[in-house]
This record gives C-alpha cells, structure tokens and sequence, in this order.
C-alpha cells in the first residue's frame, strides 16, 4: 500500500472534494480502504484542511442503514457526519445542477457522479478523492483513485 503518494497529495491541496464511497469505507470499517481513508479523514482535523461533499453523499450512505432499519447505526452516522470538522455539505443549487447537467452530458456520467463533480468544481476543491474512474475525465481538479494507491 502506498500510503506516502496519498500523504503527498494531502500536503499539496487545501480544499478537497470527498465522494460518498470514502465515507462509507471509513464508516464501516472496510479493511481494504480504511488505511488510505483514516489519513484523509486526520488531515480534515488540521486548520490546513478542508473538504467539501455533496449532500448527496449523505443519501448514500444512509440508504442501507435505513434499508435495515438499524437505528443505532442511523443516529451513529447522524451524529459524525453532521458535526465533522472542516467538512462543508453542499445541497445542489441552480449553478451546482447546470454544471451538473453540462459534466453529464458531456462525458457520459450518471447524474449523482456528475452532482459529486460539480460540487467540487463550484467549491474550487483541487483534489477530488474517489473509487471511481469516472471523475478523471473531469479537468475542475485532480482525481485520485484509492485503487491506484493499492
């Protein structure tokens, strides 16, 4: 695992992006991504930092606590995603959904990818953190792809 290309990007941009799939692996504890995304999540506790995500993500990640009615598990997720530091939750906008509706139509991306874009392209975040190759095709900012660090 390469963890000092990860420690490099993090020291390089100020503002990044998160998509939902960096949280849910941090949330449950996935072994594979959990030593790429603790770092990510440290760095959002140092003034340096911040991130940005679409309300989207919230969405996302709480579908299957709700698809279980795990209501523990609900009010857990509740309670950390909604008082995170440095972490700014940005519900679409008209602006956010044209540029959505433009990233869309032009490299083929389901609309929550191209809301997860736009968001970050609106928020001038630099790095966008992902699983998804998809967002290389965006040239807002800088991709990276947990994948690509294992």
């Amino acid at each position: 695992m390469a963890l000092e290309p990860l420690l490099s990007l993090l020291r390089r941009h100020r503002k990044i992006a998160l998509d939902s799939s960096i949280f849910i692996y941090q949330l449950d504890g996935n072994p594979r991504y959990v030593p790429l995304t603790t770092p990510v999540f440290l760095a959002l506790e140092s003034p340096a930092h911040t991130a940005v995500t679409s309300t989207i993500t919230w969405t996302e990640i709480l579908v299957p606590a709700y698809r279980t009615s795990e209501q523990k598990r609900i009010a857990e997720y509740l309670g950390l995603l909604s008082t995170y530091p440095r972490l700014e939750w940005i519900a679409p906008d008209l602006v956010i959904a044209d540029l959505a509706a433009r990233l869309r139509a032009r490299h083929d991306m389901r609309t929550p990818d191209a809301l997860q874009a736009a968001t970050a392209i609106q928020s001038a975040a630099t790095l966008f953190i992902t699983n998804d190759r998809v967002f290389r095709k965006i040239s807002g900012f800088e991709s990276l792809l947990l994948d690509d660090l294992l």
